[in-house]
């Protein structure tokens, strides 16, 4: 930070004073954390930086002639329909909006739209909370990558139990949470301990681990990969329970005029034969 340790302590101590309460917990001179309040304001603090980044492209957009900024979140695995679907939209109101895709892990989509930093984000079995308004535009199976040599290969659908002597390859929990939960918990509801999990962050990951027979990929979103691989298989997996809908995310207090008529432009276009005029409304403001 180009400046002494005594000057940044002091620089923590005068906004302690300032704002009445303690950024630290200080046991001694070499046990020092962050207290409660600390840890809050660090998340807040970060959220500013964000939002003066973000000020700073808006400005720069606005000064090359973009007048309105959407920003949109997506899964680093996101099915590339979406990604065309999101990008070939136009809305005559908004004649020079301009798109900023943001990628991340399903978590931090979720958290970048309650703060604000995302005006929507698509998102696979986001979590059930009051803060975000969640609509479904897509069924996402749970597929299973395996090797051609595998026994079960040759099967039109894979039950876990084929799979309990494998070894097997998931999304890391940060990646996918609902997910990663739903398979772990469906595997002890069959009473299957897989002899050792890998953690992965792609589904290209994935599929190079299963191409070094390292173990089976059980993955949600597998579209988005190119699986024209020698000596791999794709086959769904056959647990009902095992398929997420995958959701178009707003903050529920958002009531932007442009976020909601992208939405539901959005939603036009990716499924207009499954969701009803009532659904694609729900929760979206006028």
């Amino acid at each position: 930070m180009h400046i002494t340790q005594s000057a940044l302590s002091k620089r923590v101590i005068e906004i302690e004073k300032h704002h009445g309460f303690h950024l630290f917990t200080r046991k001694n001179r070499r046990n020092v954390e962050l207290s409660e309040v600390g840890c809050i304001f660090l998340e807040e603090a970060r959220s500013a930086l964000l939002h003066i980044d973000r000020a700073v492209q808006f400005g720069r957009a606005a000064r090359e002639g973009s007048e309105t900024i959407l920003t949109v979140g997506l899964a680093p695995d996101a099915d590339q329909a979406w990604v065309s679907d999101v990008l070939a939209i136009r809305l005559p109101l908004y004649p020079k909006l301009h798109i900023q895709l943001n990628s991340e892990f399903s978590s931090e989509l979720i958290r970048s739209v309650v703060a604000g930093e995302l005006n929507l984000a698509l998102v696979t079995a986001p979590p059930e909370t009051s803060q975000i308004t969640a609509v479904a535009f897509a069924q996402t199976p749970v597929c299973v990558v395996l090797p051609l040599t595998h026994a079960v290969a040759d099967k039109e659908s894979i039950a876990l139990q084929n799979l309990a002597r494998d070894e097997w390859i998931l999304f890391a929990r940060r990646v996918h949470p609902v997910v990663h939960d739903a398979i772990r918990n469906a595997a002890l509801r069959e009473g299957i301990a897989p002899k050792r999990v890998h953690d992965i962050i792609t589904a290209q990951q994935a599929v190079h681990l299963v191409c070094e027979h390292v173990g089976v990929a059980i993955l949600a979103q597998p579209t988005a990969v190119d699986f024209s691989v020698n000596g791999v298989v794709v086959k769904p997996i056959s647990d009902t329970s095992l398929c997420f809908e995958t959701c178009v995310i707003m903050r529920t207090d958002d009531d932007s005029r442009l976020a909601n008529e992208f939405v539901r432009s959005f939603l036009r276009r990716c499924a207009p034969q499954r969701l009803p005029p009532n659904q694609m409304e729900l929760g979206l403001s006028a």
